[in-house]
């Protein structure tokens, strides 16, 4: 069984015993989380999409670690007019691991 979940502005196909990376949500390693935005859940059967969300569908997960990404470079520059800047960012991330999908 399978679920799209909506975290973060962004949306991720989870299962169970998945290891996912989403934009930071606050809380301690080993704390439970539960989702309850499910766009979409699907098995062998068929799949229920949901308008906008699919009604009493949850996915409860597990905070595995909070981390932070790889680093971005932003650099600027301009030809011929000694302007150059570089910038970098480092985007704070929480990995989970999903523990259960109920439809």
């Amino acid at each position: 069984m399978y679920a799209i979940v909506e975290t973060g502005g962004k949306q991720q196909r989870v299962s169970v015993g998945d290891v996912i990376a989403v934009e930071k949500i606050p809380g301690d390693p080993g704390a439970s989380i539960e989702f309850d935005k499910i766009l979409a859940v699907g098995s062998g059967e068929g799949v229920v999409v949901g308008r906008p969300y699919v009604k009493d569908a949850k996915v409860i997960a597990s905070i595995v670690a909070q981390e932070r990404a790889k680093k971005v470079l932003i650099f600027k520059k301009k030809r011929r007019k000694n302007y150059k800047r570089t910038k970098g960012h480092r985007q704070y991330l929480t990995r989970l691991k999903i523990v259960e999908v109920r439809a």
